[in-house]
């Protein structure tokens, strides 16, 4: 069999405004709020580093400079900033990074995701199952009950195989899309430069049977308020005595 390639590059999803987290977000952006003492975008460049890889792109627009010289002082991975001088959503801001990204397979990671790990590291887990020749994007799933802070219907439903088909109108469904997946270029293929979200690639590959899921093993947690924000850190304090988990 083919060795893989590995996915050494990603994006970190960073430019929404964090309303919902207001007052919290009035001079900070979402992505640079503490989570047992670090940033949750430092959680997730972790994350990526511990994964492989090599160079991450993060999008900029709300209190820009203060995110952008937080991320001047990590050594590793390697930070590109696509700043963008007006919301492109998540669709519109990726494909305006792909320049940086290149022309493989990348990670796509929400600048607020926290996870931990199962028995293996997730990432590396996604890179595993990872097959271009079927799929244009894999994305991470979670059971919607087992969502710490989450109480949405759900997303997706998930075949045997991994395929995925959208939440049927009015029902709920057992999982949710946690914030991390796998994209190739191609999928971008045919879209214009604007602000346009991700869903609009998921429906297109939906299409064409070429969006997958993998069902996290390990724990997740909805932050998307203040009160989440503060019952998140006090589960890890009380899990892990104060010792932040990587």
């Amino acid at each position: 069999m083919q060795e893989k390639t590995p996915i050494n590059r990603a994006m970190m999803l960073a430019a929404g405004l964090g309303e919902r987290m207001r007052p919290l977000t009035d001079n900070t952006p979402k992505p640079l709020l503490k989570l047992q003492g670090r940033s949750l975008i430092d959680h997730g460049l972790d994350r990526l580093e511990d994964a492989g890889v090599e160079c991450v792109v993060v999008n900029s627009f709300y209190l820009a400079d203060q995110l952008e010289e937080h991320l001047g002082s990590r050594a590793y991975p390697e930070i590109l900033i696509s700043r963008e001088q007006e919301r492109l959503e998540t669709g519109g801001g990726v494909l305006n990074a792909l320049p940086q990204l290149g022309d493989r397979p990348f990670f796509v990671v929400n600048g607020d995701a926290f996870w931990l790990n199962g028995p293996t590291d997730a990432l590396r887990r996604m890179q595993d199952l990872w097959d271009e020749e079927v799929m244009d994007a894999l994305l991470m799933m979670h059971s919607t009950v087992d969502a710490y802070g989450y109480n949405g219907r759900g997303d997706f439903l998930v075949e045997p195989d991994g395929l995925l088909s959208r939440r049927p109108e009015g029902e709920d469904c057992p999982y949710m899309f946690a914030g991390v997946q796998i994209l190739h270029p191609r999928l971008f293929k045919s879209f214009s430069a604007g602000v346009f979200s991700l869903n609009q690639l998921y429906d297109r590959a939906i299409e064409n049977d070429r969006l997958f899921g993998m069902v996290h093993d390990g724990e997740w947690f909805h932050i998307g308020t203040p009160e989440s924000l503060a019952e998140t850190e006090i589960f890890l304090n009380a899990r892990y005595s104060g010792v932040r988990h990587r």
